[in-house]
């Protein structure tokens, strides 16, 4: 009878020995290695971000946002890093030098053609069991915003152009273009 092999489990250490450059993700112990992302995708960053930071700075608002690279692990433990293209994180408790410990509030994550598996898949399962409140998976290709509200178990579609409610915040709308 043959053994069984043991995949190996990964950790943060294993992320933070990566070569220089180069950038993964580590989940449930398995890293995922990350393609450099294109202009549109960089776009859709930088006009989200601002939307956000611009809201939160008008509001005097608690939250603070950041775009990728930012880590953020999600459990207790070390073997779950990830870094989501936006992260809004409302708890200042969590802000930590080396990024964020705990779920944030609020996750966005801009498909690219190599990342449709995880955003729609592993990423959705991890987010919703760590505490985001809310996940938006903008898809640049199909023109459309997938919305999760974990907190009311709902989901909305939305396409590019649309005012799209942000439900972490009563008063606030975003458009993706």
């Amino acid at each position: 009878m043959e053994a069984l092999r043991k995949e190996e489990v990964y950790t943060v250490d294993d992320i933070y020995a990566l070569p220089n450059g180069e950038r993964a993700e580590l989940i449930d112990g398995k890293i995922y290695y990350m393609t450099p992302p294109n202009t549109k995708h960089q776009r859709l960053i930088s006009d989200l971000h601002y939307q956000i930071k611009d809201f939160i700075k008008r509001k005097n608002g608690e939250c603070e946002v950041f775009p990728a690279p930012f880590a953020v692990f999600l459990n207790e433990d070390d073997t779950n890093y990830v870094e989501p293209d936006i992260s809004v994180i409302c708890d200042k408790e969590k802000i930590t030098d080396k990024g964020c410990n705990g779920a944030p509030d609020w996750v966005i994550e801009i498909v690219l053609p190599s990342s449709k598996a995880m955003d729609y898949f592993i990423k959705l399962f991890k987010y919703r069991i760590a505490g985001v409140r809310e996940y938006w998976i903008v898809d640049s290709a199909k023109e459309r915003v997938i919305i999760y509200r974990f907190e009311n178990e709902t989901m909305e579609e939305y396409s590019f152009g649309e005012d799209i409610p942000v439900g972490i915040y009563e008063d606030f709308s975003i458009k993706v273009d």
